[in-house]
């Protein structure tokens, strides 16, 4: 068996070596596709192409996902498997390319495959595209005067859609596919003096009710019944159903110029966040439950975080001088330190996790896998030898040591990295 000690809980990989049509500023990714919004409006789809190199091998990885320009993936180190049957499919490959119709800048996009639907926010309007062809919705009038989105997180790891998973697995059989009625998912749409919540199913938009909030809202997220909210002061809990806000942390303990501390919210668990705080030395990570009640300990960072991702039961966190650092939410203690790739001068990586799950090939270990000899019974044959049964159990025991050692069991998550470049005129062209 595997030392869990001397295996780091992940690895960094090249994904998408070369971007061309964009500084980017947002991505997510679902089974073999994934999205990357620019900051010139683009919308870009990439897919996991075929290879005729037989001895490349795909590794695949379940992941709740990511924000910059060339990407990387940042996978669990305990996910790899190997799947003969689907060593053909090699490297992602730019299948469409279309322009949002403003030509700013997309800050956010959302993959909500249980109903196939892309939420895009894009020059404080929100849009619903389709998945996978990222077509606009008909009859979908966008929302304007949007500061920020919230969709339910348990409704975001629902199972996808027949459409996806039919698609997804094409390429992987481990992706979720069970799947009953197409229930809607909630969300909440925040703008300057109120709290719009909306259901939204594969047909339409519905609105449901509104409550008042303060301006200047910069991020929120919803799990359940509890929405989550920072502006740059303080963070704040409201509970939807009662309409009651709760202030809970200040967003930095010090003052600081104005747009250079920027909040982080995590949903953990059902009605549990993680906050961050900037105390002028360091950064305190706070677990609150959707009550407001702390719970399990304190996280701390020697800076500001650039971003935060969650791969339960790690903690994963961008640092400003390029350095991942991962920790164990369990126990709160540094489990893995890794160094950014080289982005360049002025690249400013971003890190994002994919809830969803998406494949990725992968060579990994694969100098480590050699062929084994494996007893075989056949059919109906009776009366074997008693030291027979012994040989072939040891042979077992090893063949079973050897999957255990290289090709140890998928987990649920994954990560990418990619790059940011603030002048927008420039494009860059990077390859990796």
């Amino acid at each position: 068996m595997v030392n869990s000690l001397e295996v780091p809980p992940y690895l960094l990989q090249p994904l998408i070596p070369r971007i061309i049509a964009g500084t980017v500023t947002c991505a997510q990714a679902f089974g073999s596709e994934i999205y990357v919004g620019c900051s010139n409006g683009e919308l870009l789809r990439y897919a996991l192409q075929p290879d005729a190199d037989p001895t490349k091998i795909l590794s695949f990885s379940y992941i709740p996902l990511l924000d910059y320009s060339p990407l990387f993936l940042l996978f669990p180190n305990s996910s790899l498997r190997y799947h003969a049957n689907l060593a053909q499919l090699d490297a992602y490959a730019l299948l469409s390319q279309q322009s949002h119709p403003s030509g700013k800048q997309i800050d956010e996009l959302i993959l909500v495959p249980c109903i196939a639907r892309a939420l895009i926010l894009c020059d404080r309007q929100f849009h619903i595209y389709t998945l996978p062809s990222l077509d606009l919705v008909p009859n979908a009038k966008p929302i304007r005067n949007v500061e920020a989105l919230a969709v339910d997180h348990n409704h975001l790891q629902r199972p996808a859609a027949t459409s996806l998973t039919t698609r997804a697995t094409s390429t992987s059989a481990n992706f979720p596919t069970e799947r009953g009625k197409v229930d809607a998912i909630d969300l909440c749409v925040i703008k300057r003096s109120t709290i719009a919540m909306y259901s939204l199913g594969e047909e339409k938009l519905i609105f449901t009710r509104e409550i008042p909030f303060r301006p200047g809202s910069l991020r929120a997220r919803r799990s359940g019944r509890h929405l989550c909210i920072a502006t740059a002061d303080i963070y704040s809990v409201i509970d939807l159903v009662t309409a009651q806000m709760f202030e809970l942390l200040p967003v930095t303990q010090v003052e600081v110029t104005a747009g250079t501390i920027k909040p982080h919210i995590v949903v953990i668990s059902p009605s549990e966040f993680l906050l961050l705080s900037w105390t002028g030395g360091s950064t305190l990570g706070l677990f609150v439950t959707g009550d407001g009640d702390p719970v399990r300990g304190t996280l701390e960072w020697p800076s500001y975080p650039v971003s935060v991702c969650l791969d339960y039961p790690y903690l994963t966190t961008l640092l400003p001088n390029g350095t991942i650092e991962v920790h164990s939410v369990e126990t709160q203690t540094i489990t893995q330190v890794i160094p950014a790739p080289d982005f360049g001068e002025g690249g400013k990586p971003g890190l994002v996790s994919c809830l969803a799950g998406y494949a990725a090939p992968s060579s990994e270990r694969r100098d480590k896998m050699r062929k084994v000899k494996v007893g075989l019974v056949r059919s109906g044959e009776v009366g074997l030898k008693m030291d027979d049964d012994e040989v072939h159990e040891s042979q077992n025991e090893e063949v079973e040591e050897e999957k255990d050692a290289d090709s140890v069991r998928t987990k649920k998550r994954t990560r990418i990295v990619f790059e940011d470049n603030d002048d927008s005129t420039d494009v860059p062209s990077v390859s990796i």
